[in-house]
């Protein structure tokens, strides 16, 4: 083999942020041809990251459209990287985590009998429609999968009840955290000039995301007045929230939470502000899965609004905190990380279950074990 041929495939924001360290670490060796290709299943968030880490596309399918459908991505992936896989003969396509670009990216590759290395396999929630269609997303591409990286211990043990072979298995850290220890400054300053006048030192600054299509409607209604009624129960706190750009989510956003003097509704950030923004923030409020990976990496305490979480570890680590979508859950939960400095301390001191930001190093490492180019197993 004169070089391993890596073709490395991701399409939203949340891949591009944790697979760019990786596409950065493989092309500090020689042995190894490093070939990106872009779906855009989002296009201006997924833009900011690669032009963020520098990563210059080989492809860009360029997917997008306004209203796009489930279906609508599936097809028009599966065609564009059909093209490029027989153009290029990778010896491997790499695949992250879960989105309809990680499954249709697998299952183009496996239609050209081309081996599948899926990044951050093994996360299992427990059913199927929540994160939807996520978790089907990760279970079908683990069946696609020619290698394995996990994260997690319980990754690892997830893909070992499912039947795969231990020898294609590695646990290597989520690349999330490379990648956020990487753009994390002690002295940043902020574009958004209000975010600059937040009294972070004597603030309690809570820092909320919420967009999961589970939580749309009636969940959502109440996680936001919740949140409302928190601000107004304590003047202490300052709430940012980034609204996603979803209209009806800024529509409720706006109606319920729009006239509260201390809830700051905000643009979405690009990758680099909103990791420092959870830096400075002193608890995060989230529907998200990553954040649940990345804030621990700084010490901040997470509530989990959802029921079930695909990332355990965290929770059983202390580090993140699930409670549901009841409004007297949410603000029981918020409340006690807010007057109960013991709680609080045990949440953020807890220890990061998610790796020490050398997972893309640690893949990079066993692909070429893999491929026989290295003699140690990682």
């Amino acid at each position: 083999m004169e070089k391993l041929k890596v073709m490395t495939i991701f399409g939203t924001r949340p891949e591009a942020i944790k697979m760019a360290p990786l596409v950065k670490k493989m092309e500090e060796y020689e042995e190894i041809e490093s070939i990106v290709c872009l779906t855009a299943q989002h296009r201006e968030m997924l833009d900011m990251v690669v032009e963020l880490f520098d990563i210059k596309p080989n492809y860009d399918l360029n997917v997008m459209k306004h209203g796009q459908t489930i279906s609508d991505i599936t097809v028009k992936v599966l065609k564009g990287i059909e093209e490029v896989l027989i153009k290029e003969k990778p010896h491997i396509v790499l695949v992250h985590g879960d989105t309809s670009t990680t499954f249709v990216g697998a299952l183009a590759a496996f239609y050209q009998k081309i081996k599948v290395g899926h990044v951050e396999a093994g996360l299992r929630s427990g059913n199927i429609y929540s994160p939807y269609p996520e978790e089907m997303n990760r279970r079908l591409t683990t069946n696609l999968a020619s290698i394995h990286f996990a994260p997690t211990d319980g990754n690892y043990n997830n893909l070992i009840k499912e039947g795969v072979d231990e020898k294609n298995i590695f646990i290597t850290g989520n690349t999330v955290i490379d990648a956020l220890l990487s753009v994390v400054k002690k002295d940043y300053i902020f574009e958004n000039q209000l975010l600059n006048n937040i009294d972070y030192e004597n603030k309690k600054v809570i820092v909320m995301t919420c967009h999961r299509r589970e939580n749309w409607g009636k969940p959502m209604e109440d996680i936001f007045t919740s949140v409302k009624e928190l601000a107004q129960e304590n003047k202490e706190v300052e709430v940012i929230f980034p609204v996603h750009l979803n209209p009806n989510i800024r529509s409720l956003a706006n109606s319920i939470m729009g006239d509260q003097e201390n809830i700051h509704l905000i643009e979405p950030l690009d990758y680099e502000p909103f990791a420092n923004l959870l830096n400075k923030a002193y608890l995060i409020l989230t529907d998200s899965g990553g954040i649940q990976e990345e804030a621990p990496a700084l010490g901040k305490p997470i509530l989990v609004m959802r029921t079930e979480t695909e990332r355990p570890e965290a929770a059983e680590a202390g580090t993140v905190k699930i409670i549901g979508v009841e409004k007297d859950n949410i603000k029981e939960g918020v409340n006690l990380l807010l007057n109960d400095k013991y709680e609080y301390e045990k949440m953020a001191n807890a220890i990061n279950p998610y790796g020490d930001g050398a997972a893309s190093k640690r893949t990079v490492e066993a692909l070429l074990y893999y491929f026989g180019l290295r003699s140690e197993r990682p």
